[in-house]
């Protein structure tokens, strides 16, 4: 068995052979084993069952996603969300600040955060410290890391066209923004 997450109602593959006992967090729909619960599937003895995952406050390293929430010319202030790929519980979240150091890994000196985040789009980020009692640092300056999901002006969802640029898919305008690169390309 894999250590894959699986969400709630996704199939679970499940090896050739006569079906295992069902347990915990696993239930059967339309003759297809299902999830029930977010984790991994994983066998306890003969019992096929998912384990409920805990959600954990950021650490070092940690990937995030979260909305940005406030900008300032040095900064952008993100509510963290997600951490690891485990939502957090709803009421709960952490604060993040992307410095304008911290954007990208080169030309540190000409980024200007109003030209790669807006109020908010959803951000894919990397915990680099802890940072100060009311925020934790984060960076997008990895090639996989930066805005995934962003409206535009007129309120359409946009598309990354390069790494500094989205385009509106109804008006066709582009608007500037540090892209993450989408995931399997």
């Amino acid at each position: 068995m894999t250590s894959d997450l699986v969400l709630p109602g996704q199939p679970i593959p499940l090896p050739r052979g006569p079906v295992p006992c069902l347990g915990r967090g696993i239930y059967t729909k339309d003759d297809q084993v299902r999830a029930s619960l977010v984790g991994s599937p994983h066998y306890d003895g003969s019992t096929l069952m998912i384990s409920r995952v805990k959600p954990h406050p950021p650490a070092p390293n940690s990937l995030v996603l979260g909305s940005v929430t406030r900008l300032s010319p040095v900064q952008a202030l993100l509510s963290i969300s997600v951490v690891d790929g485990i939502p957090l519980p709803l009421g709960e979240e952490f604060t993040g600040v992307i410095r304008s150091q911290d954007v990208r890994a080169t030309e540190k000196d000409k980024v200007k955060i109003g030209d790669c985040f807006r109020g908010g789009d959803v951000v894919r980020g990397q915990v680099i410290s802890l940072g100060d009692a009311r925020s934790y640092f984060i960076s997008t300056a990895r090639n996989d890391l930066g805005v995934i999901f962003a409206t535009s002006e007129a309120g359409a969802t946009m598309e990354p066209v390069s790494w500094v640029s989205m385009r509106c898919t109804r008006t066709g305008k582009i608007e500037k923004r540090k892209c993450a690169k989408p995931e399997g390309l």
